[in-house]
C-alpha cells in the first residue's frame, strides 16, 4: 500500500503558487484495507476514503471506461494491481497528471513539468475527449494561469472543437454547467473563460445569450471598445479586479443581454435594451440552476442599471421609485451590491476605466437620507392606518427634495 500527492497541489507548488486542498491516490489497496487503516469511507460513485487524522481524501487507484453520454457515463475500475501511472492517465491536463510520493520524489510520466514550463495546457490522452465536463474545465484553468502566460495547446483546442462538433457538450447537466461557470467567474481574470468556451463553440451551446453579444455595435461615443460582448467581458473582469462576490459577478455578465435583441435598423443604439433583457436573463438563471441570490441580482442590474447611470438628473420622485423598486432599505447589502455591479458597468469601457463617476455615490446619499425618515416619526405625529405609509413617503420625497438643491460637493 503506498499513496501519493496528486493534482492541484502538486501543480501549484511548482508554479510557487499557494493551495488549500491536497488530494492522495492510494495504490495496492483494497478498501477493506482502507478501512482496517482507520480511513473513513465518503465515496459514492468510487472508493474515496478520508484520512484519520488529517481527514484528506484518498482515493483508490482507478481506470476508467466510458459507458455513456455526458458526464455520468463511466465505469470504473480499482483493483490493488491498478498502478499510478494508469490512473494519472485518465486525468485531463498534463499539469494535473503529476505525483510525489510520501518523500516529496516528483514523478511524472506525460509532461507536465515541461508544460509548466512552456505554459502550455495540453490534455494527457483522446481519453480527455469522453467527459464533457474537460471543455468547462479547461476553460477555467485558462482563467486561472492566463496571467502566467498559460495558453492552450492547438492539439487540445482542436480536440474540444470535436467534442463539441460532436455534441458530447450538449449532456452536459446545467448544474454541472454552472458550478464550473461560478468557479471561473471568481478568477482573476474571468473573461478567459468565456472567450475560451467561444472559441472551441461551446458558449453558443452551453450559454447562447452570452455568446450572442459579440459582434453588436454600441454608440463608440459611450463604448470606444463598440463591441458589446468585448464589453461585457471588460465589466466581468473588473468586478474580479476589485474582487466583488459571486452575485455582483453574474450581474455584471447579465446585465447587457437585451442588447442581442436590438433590431438591426435601430444599431448601434439600443433603446429599452434593460425592459427587453429581462426575459433572457431569467431564462438563462432557469436554465443554468442559479442561485436565487445570483439571479435576483442580475435582474435587478439588468432592469435599472441605465437609472444609476443617470443618477445625477433624476428627480427626487423618481429616485424614490427606484429605491422602492429595489427594496433597498430592507436590503442594504443587495442594493450596495447593485451599485458595485453598475460602477463596473459603468468602468469596463476602454480608456474610461477610471473616468469620474459619482453616480453610486449620489444613490447612497438618497438611500442615507430615505433610511433618516424612520416610520416612528411618522406614527409619533399622530398618523395612523394607510395614511403612515402616504405621509412617510412623502417626507421621503421631501427628505431627496432637499438634497437635490444642496451644492455638489468638490
Amino acid at each position: 500500500m503506498k499513496r501519493y500527492l496528486v493534482g492541484g497541489a502538486v501543480r501549484d507548488r511548482l508554479l510557487n503558487r499557494p493551495f488549500h486542498e491536497r488530494d492522495w491516490v492510494v495504490t495496492g489497496a483494497t478498501p477493506e484495507d482502507m478501512v482496517a487503516a482507520g480511513y473513513k469511507p465518503v465515496g459514492k460513485d468510487f472508493p474515496v476514503f478520508l484520512h484519520p487524522e488529517t481527514k484528506e481524501e484518498h482515493a483508490l487507484a482507478r481506470t476508467e471506461r466510458k459507458s455513456g453520454r455526458g458526464y455520468h457515463g463511466f465505469t470504473f475500475h480499482t483493483d490493488p494491481e491498478v498502478t499510478l501511472e494508469q490512473d494519472l492517465i485518465r486525468r485531463d491536463l498534463t499539469v494535473n497528471a503529476m505525483a510525489e510520493d510520501e518523500h516529496g520524489a516528483l514523478i511524472d510520466p506525460y509532461g507536465g513539468v515541461a508544460d509548466l514550463n512552456a505554459r502550455r495546457l495540453r490534455h494527457v490522452s483522446d481519453a480527455f475527449a469522453e467527459d464533457p465536463v474537460r471543455v468547462l474545465r479547461i476553460a477555467r484553468f485558462h482563467s486561472r494561469y492566463a496571467a502566467l502566460g498559460f495558453s492552450i495547446a492547438p492539439e487540445t483546442m482542436a480536440l474540444m472543437r470535436q467534442m463539441v462538433d460532436d455534441g458530447e457538450v450538449d449532456h452536459l447537466v446545467p448544474e454541472r454547467v454552472w458550478a464550473e461557470t461560478a468557479r471561473a467567474l471568481m478568477q482573476a481574470q474571468p473573461s478567459v473563460y468565456f472567450t475560451t468556451l467561444r472559441e472551441c463553440g461551446a458558449l453558443k451551446r452551453l450559454m447562447p445569450e452570452v455568446d450572442a453579444l459579440f459582434g453588436v455595435p454600441q454608440p463608440e461615443k459611450h463604448h470606444p471598445e463598440i463591441d458589446t460582448g468585448v464589453h461585457v467581458m471588460l465589466v466581468i473582469d473588473r468586478a474580479a479586479k476589485i474582487e466583488a462576490p459571486l452575485t455582483v459577478r453574474l450581474a455584471a455578465l447579465c446585465h447587457d443581454f437585451g442588447k442581442a435583441l436590438t433590431p438591426a435598423h435601430v444599431l448601434p443604439s439600443h433603446y429599452g435594451h434593460e425592459t427587453s433583457g429581462v426575459p433572457r436573463v431569467e431564462a438563462f438563471c432557469e436554465r443554468l440552476r442559479v442561485p436565487a441570490d445570483c439571479r435576483d441580482l442580475a435582474l435587478h442590474v439588468c432592469r435599472e442599471h441605465l437609472y444609476v447611470h443617470q443618477a445625477c438628473d433624476l428627480r427626487p420622485n423618481t429616485l424614490m421609485q427606484l429605491l422602492e423598486r429595489l427594496d433597498a432599505l430592507r436590503r442594504p447589502q443587495r442594493f450596495e451590491e447593485f451599485l458595485i455591479a453598475c460602477e463596473c458597468d459603468a468602468r469596463g469601457r476602454t480608456g474610461l476605466e477610471d473616468r469620474h463617476y459619482p453616480q453610486p455615490d449620489v444613490l447612497r446619499e438618497a438611500f442615507r437620507r430615505v433610511a433618516a425618515v424612520p416610520p416612528s416619526q411618522v406614527t409619533r405625529d399622530g398618523f395612523v392606518g394607510a395614511a403612515i405609509g402616504i405621509e412617510l413617503r412623502a417626507r421621503r420625497v421631501s427628505a431627496l427634495q432637499m438634497m437635490m438643491r444642496e451644492p455638489a460637493a468638490e
